[in-house]
């Protein structure tokens, strides 16, 4: 890539990467929220040609796994009780998921994927595998899998439980459980 070809530098991109010898640290909160925020913004814009929010499609795929509680679903989209029931009222009313009693515990209500949300949910994946697979396509191949075995570790390692904050802290959210 010559001079000429490469695109324009982010405005913040003098505070995300110090220059040499200057001591500081790369400014890793931009860097992810940044590169966070955009690639929901494309997701959320590439599902909607479809009708479909990223959550509703994180809690169908997860629907359709395996049969799940409300609540276990929730845990799994890191999603909290109120936002997981609009959802789930959601899916109901397009038909794509019922609350259905449980197979194995009577007391227990899953979230059954319909077999028109079966579809619209391989088609959201389709969607976010491609979503996926263009930011991946933005690095060179070699930088592909340094990337995601980078984010994993951190995700399941260093950064895979939250800090108690203060209330009101901006960005705090739940610890999430064990996905056993």
């Amino acid at each position: 890539m010559t001079a000429e070809t490469m695109p324009p530098p982010l405005a913040a991109e003098a505070s995300a990467t110090p220059s040499a010898g200057s001591g500081a640290a790369p400014d890793l909160s931009f860097l992810l929220q940044h590169t966070a925020h955009v690639l929901a913004t494309r997701m959320t814009a590439a599902l909607a040609d479809i009708g479909m929010s990223p959550r509703a499609h994180c809690v169908l795929a997860h629907a359709r796994e395996a049969e799940r509680t409300q609540a276990q679903i929730a845990e799994l989209s890191d999603l909290d009780k109120t936002t997981m029931v609009v959802t789930v009222d959601q899916l109901e009313r397009a038909g794509l998921a019922e609350r259905v009693p449980s197979a194995t515990d009577r007391r227990a209500r899953i979230i059954k994927v319909t077999a028109r949300g079966e579809q619209v949910a391989a088609d959201g994946q389709a969607i976010v595998n491609q979503v996926h697979q263009d930011v991946l396509d933005a690095l060179p191949e070699e930088e592909r899998a340094v990337l995601v075995s980078a984010l994993t570790r951190l995700a399941g390692g260093h950064l895979a439980t939250a800090v108690e904050c203060p209330e009101g802290a901006q960005g705090a959210r739940r610890p999430r459980q064990s996905r056993t």
